[in-house]
């Protein structure tokens, strides 16, 4: 008797946990998000934006094998109770130059959670909720949909967001 894997859903979650005097540099990426959005900029590149971005990438390549890199990124600010419409980061009807995976990251966040849609075979629609805090990442690909509610009452979250290609 054999068995196949013909499918799976990657989620991968944890702490962004840089060497000692390399960490990343919270503030100046919230004050990178803050800028972009406000003058309807693309993020800026920074050292700090690039110490993430290779943080993750030669993390999920030694520990799972993905070789990645990046396509796009941008952060998102959420309002006090806010809730996200649906995000969906593949675009159907032009796969070949779609994402394969999506990266959050929380940048600034105080009682934030992401909501990951997927199908389980014949369970179509499961959903799993993850809490996002600060200086922690949760990756998963890119064809499935997902919500980010900020359930706190006075503060605003910013969230990070990376898309890769799979290569």
């Amino acid at each position: 008797m054999q068995k196949k894997v013909l499918s799976e859903v990657d989620l991968i979650y944890g702490d962004v946990s840089m060497p000692e005097g390399f960490e990343i540099d919270q503030n100046r990426l919230a004050a990178h998000s803050f800028v972009s959005k406000h003058q309807n900029i693309p993020f800026p590149f920074s050292r700090t934006w690039d110490m993430l971005n290779k943080y993750i990438i030669d993390h999920i390549f030694v520990r799972h094998g993905l070789s990645l890199i990046n396509k796009k990124n941008w952060s998102n600010l959420y309002t006090p109770l806010e809730h996200s419409s649906p995000l969906l980061e593949i675009d159907k009807v032009d796969l070949r130059n779609s994402p394969d995976y999506v990266m959050l990251y929380g940048v600034d966040v105080k009682d934030c959670s992401i909501k990951i849609y997927y199908d389980d075979n014949r369970r179509k629609g499961r959903s799993w909720d993850i809490p996002l805090t600060n200086n922690q990442f949760i990756m998963f690909p890119s064809a499935n949909m997902y919500y980010i509610t900020n359930n706190h009452k006075n503060f605003v979250n910013i969230i990070h967001t990376i898309t890769y290609h799979k290569i």
